[in-house]
């Protein structure tokens, strides 16, 4: 990969500009992947087992070549710009990037969503027995042939639950973290601010939150005995919701580039 192959990707009209900044990351249920540019350099930089490895050093070969990369498209831009990157003060840049991500983790809606993480990680633990009788009370029916019942269905419907669940479980978190820093900055005089970048990152989270209280509904019809801790986890969700929309009132109204433009034909 080189920087003029990837600028040749950028003028290339096949491509949505940005999608990629406000996606879920969740390629393999994206209807976008062919007008994504991230996912096809993606696809092309990790096209083989060992590039996909985290623990193979081809892994980390490409990773490096990537951010080489990009670090001399970052010089080339600041040089167009007149933009001396050696007379920037780092240490203070570090030092208020810090500020700002303790900030944005201290906030309430922050810490509701990690809170979240831990509440699903300690129920999944809590009911690994649960899940082990479900399936095989699926495969039984299975085995039984009995009319009117589709325990294959009902195997896709709750296995969709969990993926849903675990997919969103973390990068709630981590969206709403990027959002508060993108409100923390615009406080500070030094930071440039850009309230789109707070809302579009707000509108993931809450789409992540809305899903996973819809994949939790279906859980709850599938283990009726669960009913008090799902629901006790169903309101931890709806009061997140609560608390983002009200932090980030213009959220919903965000237009997501590709995503929210069903139209979309250029």
């Amino acid at each position: 990969m080189d920087k003029e192959y990837i600028k040749k990707l950028a003028k290339d009209p096949r491509f949505i500009p940005g999608i990629y900044n406000y996606c879920d990351r969740w390629c393999e249920r994206c209807a976008f992947t062919s007008r994504c540019m991230n996912y096809v350099l993606s696809e092309e930089d990790f096209d083989n087992p060992q590039s996909q490895d985290i623990s193979n050093k081809a892994f980390w070969d490409k990773l490096h070549e990537i951010f080489k990369v990009t670090l001399e498209m970052v010089k080339e831009t600041a040089e167009e710009m007149g933009i001396d990157l050696n007379a920037i003060d780092r240490e203070e840049i570090d030092r208020q990037t810090e500020q700002v991500h303790k900030t944005a983790k201290e906030q309430l809606y922050c810490q509701v969503a990690l809170s979240y993480i831990k509440k699903v990680d300690s129920w999944f633990d809590s009911n690994k027995g649960l899940l082990e009788n479900k399936a095989d009370e699926l495969q039984t029916l299975a085995q039984a042939d009995i009319p009117d019942t589709r325990p294959a269905d009902e195997a896709v419907k709750i296995q969709d639950c969990f993926e849903v669940i675990r997919w969103y479980q973390h990068q709630i978190y981590v969206k709403l973290c990027r959002a508060a820093s993108a409100n923390v900055r615009g406080e500070l005089a030094d930071f440039e601010y850009s309230p789109e970048d707070a809302n579009g990152s707000a509108k993931v989270a809450i789409i992540g939150i809305e899903r996973s209280i819809a994949a939790w509904g279906g859980l709850l019809n599938q283990f009726p005995d669960q009913e008090q801790s799902i629901l006790e986890l169903l309101a931890h969700l709806k009061n997140l919701l609560r608390r983002v929309e009200e932090a980030f009132q213009d959220a919903q109204s965000f237009v997501r580039p590709g995503f929210d433009q069903p139209d979309w034909d250029s």
